[in-house]
């Protein structure tokens, strides 16, 4: 990997290497958040970092170069997911039940899988818009002016995004799993039937 892809530049380096030393690592975590694949975000980041390149000197810092990028990320997962076709596989609960190992710790990782194919299932069901306005805000802790200027549109217009997608997601996990407490007071999720 080179420099730029790493996130370490040198000290004399382009102000685009600078730039994509600095926001790499920023960049990717929101991608993975956004896709759910690590190894799809590492290649919209490598396309995320080619527009920005391409983009730096006519950019007009009408906002942050955090956001400024953050925008161009949103836009290259969007674009992605807009084609045929690209859609994330999503894995079967009852996959899991396939696991030899049912060890305390094993079964603990047999949750999260369990509890995280559905919320992910949910989150990549929702509308890009709001996909990215809820990854952005919930995950990655921006603020909903910072939402706004990376999704280019008003805070107003941020805020109700946010809260939308938190009220799809909430109704689309509703229907498609029940989540319950176990003995051990363990937080449990289980697909309901289709």
């Amino acid at each position: 990997m080179n420099a730029v892809s790493t996130g370490h530049a040198a000290a004399e380096g382009s102000p685009f290497e600078q730039v994509a030393a600095e926001l790499s690592p920023s960049l990717l975590r929101y991608l993975r958040r956004y896709t759910g694949d690590s190894e799809l975000a590492e290649d919209l980041l490598q396309e995320t970092l080619m527009r920005m390149a391409r983009g730096l000197p006519g950019f007009a810092n009408r906002s942050s170069v955090k956001t400024w990028a953050h925008s161009i990320a949103s836009r290259v997962a969007a674009d992605h997911f807009r084609k045929p076709g690209n859609r994330l596989p999503t894995v079967e609960m009852d996959e899991s039940a396939q696991l030899a190992d049912t060890t305390p710790a094993a079964e603990e990782r047999i949750v999260a899988v369990e509890m995280n194919a559905c919320v992910r299932q949910a989150i990549d069901a929702l509308p890009e818009t709001y996909r990215a306005a809820l990854v952005l805000h919930d995950l990655e802790d921006r603020s909903a002016r910072q939402v706004a200027e990376i999704g280019d549109c008003s805070v107003a217009t941020a805020k109700i995004r946010i809260h939308r997608g938190r009220g799809q997601l909430k109704a689309a996990l509703q229907e498609q799993c029940r989540f319950y407490r176990d003995g051990d007071d363990v937080l449990r999720c289980e697909r309901k039937a289709t």
